[in-house]
């Protein structure tokens, strides 16, 4: 019988979206109907468990899962210990405390004694002791950025990605108690031969990050500065220098990282670099 992985994923949302986003561009397909809950792939040893989100650490933990894709706060959340296999970089958001807007924030102390609602009441509960603050936390399921408008909480504590929610709501982010990002997690009691296929499903999403976070590009450079945009242009190795028709030029080609890209693109046409072209990489294998 062939030894497959079983992933646990969201059902539905952004976490979904880009989760099965990113195992496309693995090259890792799915055969995903409508209100499908299992499914598998053609390409790939392995099948998808599509779950609630607030379901996958405990589905991973339980071993019914052996690896799962899920947001670092859900994680946090529901204090279970998964082996963090990669850090995936998407679905980034804060969980932060918020007041309205009214209110005069004079810091933590503000929360003593006050009503605060959340979905995250472990989370707030673990970071209030830390802090030595004693407040009155009072658990919603959804909707917590109306609390405060109804009379429910003084203050809340949700997610926060754009913050327009908030300000819809008059509310406005006083502290940030954690960030948080989208996390492949394992189980601790993997098989030889399914560990086998993580690192192997690794090492494409590690691929694909890669190409995400560079940009390949070219460029005409005269033949006496090529020195100066070489020490400029390091690339994996170093940048690739090919001779042109037009006599003392050469055109240079290197990968640079996409945080960078501006900054070292400014630089390169200060020092003469002309005919700049930016390319997008599909994968790259480091």
């Amino acid at each position: 019988m062939e030894t497959k992985l079983r992933i646990a994923l969201q059902k539905k949302g952004r976490l979904n979206e880009d989760s099965m986003k990113l195992l496309k561009e693995a090259g890792i397909k799915f055969n995903v109907g409508s209100g499908k809950l299992v499914a598998s792939s053609p390409n790939f040893p392995i099948e998808v468990l599509f779950l609630r989100d607030d379901d996958i650490p405990q589905t991973v933990a339980d071993d019914v899962a052996d690896i799962g894709i899920v947001g670092e706060n859900e994680m946090a959340e529901k204090g279970f210990e998964l082996k963090i296999a990669k850090r995936l970089g998407f679905s980034k958001c804060r969980l932060s405390l918020a007041i309205p807007k009214a209110e005069e924030y004079t810091g933590l102390s503000f929360f003593e004694g006050k009503k605060v609602a959340t979905s995250y009441p472990v989370i707030l509960e673990k970071y209030f002791k830390e802090q030595g603050i004693n407040s009155e936390i009072h658990e919603i399921a959804g909707s917590v950025e109306i609390a405060p408008g109804i009379g429910l909480a003084d203050g809340i504590f949700d997610i926060v990605s754009s913050g327009s929610t908030l300000v819809a709501n008059r509310l406005k982010e006083v502290e940030v108690v954690m960030k948080s990002e989208a996390l492949l997690v394992a189980g601790a009691n993997l098989s030889p031969e399914k560990q086998a296929l993580l690192d192997e499903m690794l090492f494409r999403i590690e691929s694909v990050m890669a190409a995400n976070s560079n940009k390949y590009i070219l460029m005409n450079v005269p033949n006496d500065k090529i020195d100066e945009i070489v020490k400029i242009l390091p690339g994996m190795k170093s940048p690739t220098v090919l001779p042109l028709a037009e006599e003392g030029w050469s055109s240079v080609h290197s990968v640079i990282q996409e945080k960078k890209f501006w900054e070292i693109i400014g630089q390169l046409r200060a020092i003469g670099a002309e005919g700049l072209l930016v390319v997008p990489i599909e994968k790259m294998i480091l």
